[in-house]
């Protein structure tokens, strides 16, 4: 009995991140970028008064929280 004779072809075996190394370096990038923004605006609402923080709709419990704060609406 004789196996089958195929091969499977190397672009099937390989991920896309090893293929396209600039690819991951972008994503890793952006995710990056995205965490200092949410980092700097997580700051900026810690440093409003409580008045402040009533007068956009939040209060100071809600600023702590990573829940609310970094939900996407």
């Amino acid at each position: 009995m004789q196996s089958p004779n195929f091969t499977i072809p190397a672009r099937n075996i390989r991920s896309s991140r090893l293929t396209r190394p600039g690819l991951f370096l972008a994503t890793a990038a952006r995710w990056l970028a995205r965490k200092i923004n949410e980092r700097r605006n997580r700051n900026a609402l810690m440093e409003l008064s409580d008045e402040q923080l009533k007068d956009i709709g939040l209060s100071r419990g809600q600023t702590e929280s990573d829940v609310h704060v970094y939900s996407r609406y």
